[in-house]
């Protein structure tokens, strides 16, 4: 399978994004890339190597942006129950996809779920 080269650049500046918020870790449990911060899972980042689609899976807890997310095309639920949880799955390379701006929006959204108040309020004072 083939990388959509929009898509790669899109998931890249996703990528890069995640790991630049405060103490932000890559990881690759299951052969798939994470960032994590604090031990814990943020943004999901899947493979960049052809094999499987491009995605990044966020968790949304807010319900307009939840809504809004699963309303992208391809969207969907995470899988494994996470969706559940508010995680949803998003294909950058599918055809009107969010763009780079709006993924790391939700990518920060998730972080502020996931991270603790310290580094949180790190991030409010860059």
């Amino acid at each position: 399978m083939t990388v959509d080269r929009n898509a790669l650049k899109k998931w890249e500046k996703v990528r890069e994004f995640a790991l630049g918020l405060p103490t932000a870790a890559e990881e690759f449990p299951w052969g798939e890339s994470v960032a994590k911060v604090n031990g814990k899972v943020f943004v999901f980042l899947g493979v960049d190597d052809g094999s499987h689609p491009l995605g990044v899976t966020v968790k949304l807890t807010d319900e307009t942006a939840h809504a809004h997310a699963l309303a992208a095309p391809g969207a969907e639920p995470a899988g494994y129950g996470l969706g559940g949880s508010g995680w949803v799955r998003l294909p950058p390379g599918e055809k009107g996809a969010p763009e780079a701006e709006l993924l790391c929006d939700w990518v920060e959204e998730s972080y502020r779920t996931i991270a603790p108040r310290r580094l949180i309020t790190e991030l409010e004072t860059r």
